[in-house]
């Protein structure tokens, strides 16, 4: 028990100390949370809309990929696009492995179906006179995505933040794709895998207050977009 709290203590310090090292691989994890959580839901939210309004042959079993795709282990699509990225692979030539822009495509692609599939509820559960009003007016399915956003704005919102929530905690695939490179693609998570695993157990802990920080300002977030505290 000493030990942990001395460990937490020397952890605090550190973080009290603006440790330049420290405060680097945070700045790099939100980067790439951001940037990856970003892109996601510029293809997911419209992906998500128009599975939701539209009436098709294999609706059903695309629901139920997505459903898969979202319990899908990390370090799964770390190794898909492991073997899509490296040099033998049909994108080796473009030299992304290794970088940052690997991990942001790995998260990118981990929170995809999340932010559709949310996407998808949030449309299914909306008011039952939004679709037939909206379609009544003659708008397409291409017409409807700008309403419907502007209606579930705040469940789609909850759905971009679920999914940076797990972008900025994802190791799996940050480690395989991003290779854990100091000053490049260091993440929090990696990181604390690493530091541990050397025996820096303060670092290590110094970065797990801080995701969880992160993670707590999230869920506070999601709270204050859930029905009780918004109208929708």
């Amino acid at each position: 028990m000493n030990y942990f709290t001395e460990a937490v203590t020397a952890a605090i310090r550190l973080l009290l100390q603006f440790d330049p090292s420290i405060y680097l691989i945070v700045w790099t994890s939100l980067k790439i949370a951001l940037i990856a959580t970003l892109l996601a839901a510029l293809l997911a939210i419209p992906l998500g809309i128009i599975i939701a309004v539209n009436t098709f042959i294999g609706k059903r079993f695309v629901l139920q990929l997505l459903n898969t795709l979202m319990a899908m282990p990390t370090v799964m699509i770390g190794l898909i696009f492991y073997g899509l990225l490296s040099r033998r692979g049909v994108l080796g030539d473009y030299g992304l492995l290794y970088t940052e822009t690997a991990v942001i495509i790995g998260e990118a692609s981990l929170i995809l179906p999340i932010i559709i599939n949310m996407s998808v509820v949030a449309v299914q559960s909306a008011d039952g006179r939004l679709l037939p009003t909206l379609k009544s007016m003659g708008a397409s399915s291409s017409q409807l995505l700008i309403p419907l956003i502007k209606e579930l704005r705040y469940v789609i919102l909850a759905a971009v933040i679920t999914g940076f929530g797990r972008a900025i905690g994802e190791v799996g695939a940050a480690m395989i794709l991003g290779g854990n490179i100091q000053g490049s693609t260091r993440t929090m998570t990696t990181a604390i895998a690493l530091e541990t695993s050397k025996g820096d157990f303060e670092l290590g802990l110094a970065l797990g207050i801080v995701l969880l920080i992160i993670a707590f300002t999230v869920n506070f977030l999601l709270q204050q977009l859930s029905p009780k505290n918004t109208h929708f």
